[in-house]
């Protein structure tokens, strides 16, 4: 077998990293080494690790180490001819083909893991890749401490904060910090959930938040310029109320020069009435027209219950009747479900709430932020079902958000070696 085939580098990253190595370690030269820091992990170019402190013979190394399949991989690589590996303090292989030298001449001490870790540990590796299953893990989760659970679920919550951190950020380099319109824009897209996020995404670029504001006491010309803007007020219409929204829209885009977005973006198929595009607009319109800074509302909300209470929003009275514009249908109130708030909460109102405490150093915004996530029960969604089908059940928002992130960014990625339960599996010398 190809040994470039069957055992990856990143397999040999992780032994390293994890100290799944022999203790007595002898250098391709034949001298003791001793690795008393393997060093931090560089996900970007130049060598793999950095700051890693070794000891060969009774000389103490601190710098940087490299990692390869095959010694050879060095030329392979072009390292040769970039000065920034000319300083490494030990070449890490699973084979040594072939010596390595600085270019004074000088040969870069090699350690050869071949033979000097676990085999069982790369068996039970090669059998997750070779699992075809929802997660690779997946007959084996269950087996997994309590407590490792826990601690890998609390780093994912900060990981999937900090990637939704990032988002955020961009957004707001984009709009010169405005946290007032980042804010109303992610928002917005929550409101249009998976299937219209997009579009909804699209009408709130198209209409920014400083001309909705000064419309906010006028919850008809809210709605005329988000249904317009929505390319939904193009057509004849035969009720009175669509056709006051026309009438509204053409003046108000015109005084704006506002251009709508093209009405075929917005998906009605295979959704429940109650979640169609119109009434989720209407019920935003709602939000807009029940606060006068919109993010100062949340920022100040003292208690999570009060921001529930805040979002607890009807769509017009229009539609009590309608779920489309000139189509009567049923009556009845169309109040955002207890569902569809604690998502707007989870997925967008939380973690802007962290990420504004952090830009602006205030603690206080960030515990909120986590207790409220504390607070909110378990997403019930394919992923949690199946995630509970196995074992793991989440007892709150919190943790459900983490097993999102693991399934999403880990599991479907194959990505056993960077996970702490993949890691517990990994290293269990019975056979998988």
């Amino acid at each position: 077998m190809n040994i470039h085939n069957s055992i990856p580098e990143e397999f040999l990253i992780y032994l390293w990293k994890q100290r799944l190595i022999n203790n007595e370690l002898i250098t391709s030269g034949g001298r003791p080494l001793q690795v008393i820091h393997p060093g931090i992990r560089n996900l970007d170019s130049g060598p793999d690790f950095f700051n890693g402190r070794i000891k060969i013979d009774d000389t103490t190394w601190a710098g940087n180490i490299e990692i390869h399949v095959l010694s050879s991989d060095w030329f392979r690589h072009g390292h040769h001819n970039d000065p920034a590996y000319d300083n490494i303090i030990l070449h890490v292989v699973y084979e040594n083909d072939r010596p390595v030298y600085r270019k004074n001449g000088e040969m870069i001490p090699t350690l050869e893991l071949k033979g000097n870790f676990e085999q069982k540990i790369l068996d039970n590796y090669h059998k997750f890749l070779e699992l075809n299953k929802w997660i690779p893990c997946e007959e084996m989760i269950a087996s997994v401490n309590h407590f490792d659970v826990l601690s890998w679920l609390d780093k994912l919550m900060a990981e999937r904060l900090e990637n939704k951190a990032l988002e955020i950020e961009h957004e707001l380099d984009s709009t010169k910090q405005d946290f007032q319109e980042v804010f109303y824009r992610k928002l917005a897209r929550n409101f249009g959930f998976k299937t219209n996020g997009d579009a909804f995404g699209l009408l709130a670029q198209s209409l920014p938040l400083n001309v909705l504001a000064k419309h906010k006491d006028h919850v008809v010309q809210l709605e005329a310029l988000l249904f317009g803007q929505a390319g939904m007020l193009k057509t004849g219409f035969k009720d009175e109320y669509p056709q006051a929204l026309k009438k509204e829209y053409a003046f108000l885009s015109a005084k704006y020069g506002l251009k709508p977005i093209d009405r075929k973006l917005w998906k009605f198929m295979r959704l429940r009435p109650a979640n169609f595009p119109t009434i989720r607009i209407s019920q935003f319109a709602q939000v807009i027209y029940r606060s006068s800074a919109l993010l100062n509302k949340i920022l100040e909300a003292p208690r999570l219950n009060d921001l529930i209470d805040f979002l607890k929003v009807d769509a017009s009275g229009y539609w009590n009747t309608h779920f489309v514009f000139d189509k009567k249908a049923g009556n009845r109130k169309k109040r955002l479900g207890t569902a569809s708030i604690q998502l707007i909460l989870i997925n967008t109102i939380i973690p802007f709430l962290f990420v504004y405490g952090r830009h602006k150093s205030d603690t206080g915004l960030q515990e909120k932020a986590l207790a409220w996530l504390e607070q909110l029960p378990p997403e019930s969604n394919a992923i949690i079902k199946r995630y509970a089908a196995l074992g793991i059940k989440p007892k709150n928002a919190m943790e459900s958000q983490a097993l999102i992130e693991m399934k999403h960014n880990y599991c479907s990625e194959k990505r056993c070696l960077d996970c702490r339960i993949g890691h517990v599996l990994l290293n269990r010398l019975e056979e998988l």
